[in-house]
């Protein structure tokens, strides 16, 4: 959906919360294919301290602006700060719904060290966080916002409580 908004001529980007790793490019320049779900996978954006980059590969501070950042997931480290007309947000495991609890973070889920230190000591305060770092996600599209589950349950509930339309 966001490739499609793209060739429409929107800009569009796809970003995702920190539940996987973030490789160091490989010799050539190349990103590793960190972000993986059920048989599709892409890379995370470059690393700030990224050196060298292969060709067509844009640099973390622009990602959000060069077109070849669709071929990348943004962070929110990388997307803070930007927006573009569509947003496609990756919701991985690190935050899930639960009836009877409400939202459930799980640390164990988080790569983003920041966050889980931020968190370490107190369930609650960790929920807040990842809930913010989504919140910061789904808030980049100006125009429309596509989001993917990686938990079916709590896909379920957020559908079950909003109104959508299918494109």
């Amino acid at each position: 959906m966001i490739r499609a908004k793209a060739a429409e001529g929107y800009s569009a980007r796809l970003s995702a919360g920190f539940c996987w790793p973030w490789s160091d490019p490989l010799e050539d320049g190349t990103l590793i294919n960190d972000v993986q779900i059920d048989g599709w996978s892409m890379p995370w954006n470059a690393k700030p301290d990224s050196r060298r980059l292969a060709t067509g590969i844009p640099k973390s501070n622009y990602w959000a602006s060069d077109p070849a950042g669709l071929e990348q997931v943004g962070c929110v480290y990388t997307a803070q700060g930007f927006e573009y007309d569509y947003a496609g947000v990756i919701v991985g495991r690190d935050l899930v719904w639960r009836p009877r609890q409400g939202w459930v973070g799980h640390p164990e889920a988080s790569r983003d060290s920041v966050v889980k230190r931020g968190g370490a000591k107190d369930p609650l305060a960790f929920a807040a966080l990842v809930k913010n770092t989504y919140r910061v996600l789904l808030t980049r599209g100006l125009s429309g916002c596509y989001v993917y589950f990686e938990d079916d349950r709590t896909r379920d509930f957020v559908i079950s409580r909003i109104e959508w339309t299918e494109e």
